[in-house]
Parts: structure tokens; sequence; C-alpha cells
């Protein structure tokens, strides 16, 4: 799968393409809407993920641009612009999803998926599943072995991305950038209080252990 990310803060833009990386997709950038414009026109991309105040071609005029070239990937859009009108206008201008700034790269990442989903006709996956562990996307709702494990929502963000990530390694940079976003101190250790808190209401209560510490490199979630 193949995202376009334009986003003039190349600050912004290195952590949501590098968060896209690490959830395997193959990601472009594009600092300016010409360029933008230039890239979706040479190329194929499962999704785009557009900035509204960009240098040379605003957000909206790009998107309006790759509407009428016959581009019919999905767009979502970011902006600091809170108001419903400003939503509106980004919906009308052609895109398909909309997302304030500041935002948490966990939602950005479901709402490129879901997208993503929508336009090659995929079900929605609703439920993700491993070692009698369900964690229900839908309703929020944890439950092993059939009984139910409350989360706060920071503690089913880990445990959801955990999942999605199952047998494969993840740090704690990448657990800090999915959870807390980009802009949060890298030398907290809010990561480990958080695995410990997930960890205590998962495993603690059952022989098999689900999330593993793997030293040196951070986090995975595997079933034995």
């Amino acid at each position: 799968m193949k995202i376009l990310v334009v986003e003039d803060d190349r600050k912004i833009s290195s952590f949501i393409s590098g968060g896209l990386k690490q959830a395997g997709f193959t990601v472009n950038c594009a600092y300016d809407g010409e360029e933008a414009l230039a890239l979706a026109a040479a190329s194929r991309y499962d999704a785009a993920v557009v900035d509204i105040m960009l240098p040379k071609l605003d957000g909206l005029r790009l998107i309006e641009a790759v509407r009428r070239a016959g581009i019919n990937m999905p767009v979502i859009i970011l902006s600091a612009r809170r108001s419903v009108d400003d939503r509106v206008r980004g919906l009308q201008a052609g895109g398909d999803d909309y997302l304030v700034k500041p935002f948490s790269f966990s939602e950005l990442l479901a709402r490129v998926q879901a997208l993503i989903r929508r336009s090659t006709g995929q079900a929605e996956l609703s439920c993700l599943t491993g070692g009698g562990l369900t964690l229900d996307l839908v309703r929020r709702e944890v439950r092993r072995r059939g009984a139910k494990i409350e989360l706060q929502n920071r503690e089913f963000a880990l445990l959801e991305y955990l999942m999605r990530n199952e047998g494969r390694p993840v740090s704690k940079a990448m657990i800090l950038e999915n959870i807390w976003g980009f802009d949060f101190d890298p030398q907290t250790n809010v990561v480990d209080v958080l695995v410990c808190r997930v960890r205590d209401k998962l495993d603690k209560p059952f022989k098999e252990k689900l999330i593993h510490t793997i030293r040196g490199v951070g986090y995975v979630f595997k079933v034995q």
C-alpha cells in the first residue's frame, strides 16, 4: 500500500511518514501543493494525507485539482481549523475525511486504514483476537476468556497497537509516537508505566502471558 503525505512542516511530515512506514506502508512526501499534484499525477496512491496550509498551492485547491484530473485516491485532510464550516469546505473540495490538529497517530492510522478498506471494498475489521483475548473495536471492550477487562483510553490504544503488530516487536519510541504523538518528551517513562498498567490488568490474572519484553528492543504481543 502506497501513501502520499503532503505537509510542509517537516517535523510533522517525518512523524506521519515514519509511523506509516512502521505500519507497513510505502510513503512518499511532498512539502508543497504543486509538488504533491505532480506526484499524484505521476503515480497511483492508495490514500493521501493532506495539510490545508501549504505553500504554492493550498490543500483545498490541491484536492480540487486532483479530483478534476480524475484521481480518485482517498484523501484525509489535516487542519488546525476546527469549525464545522471548515470541515464542510474540506469535504466539499473532495476530501474524504477531516482530522483536526493536534492529533494522535493511532487515530490517523485507523482512519487511513478505514478509508483504504472502503475504497477497495474490504470488510471493516471490528475485532482483534489472540490468546483467548478479544478486543472489540466497535464497542471498545476487552475480554479475556470471557472476563471483561476495563481499560482506559490510552491502555486500549496500546493494546490495539500491540495486537495489530502481533509477533512483531515494537520499540518504546514507536509506542510513544503512536500513542502520544510526535511532540511528546522522548525521555519520559510513560511507556513503561502504561505497559505495566496494561499487564496488571491483562496478564496478571492469567498463567499465559501475552505482552512480552524484548530486552534492548521494546515489547511484543505474542501468543505462545
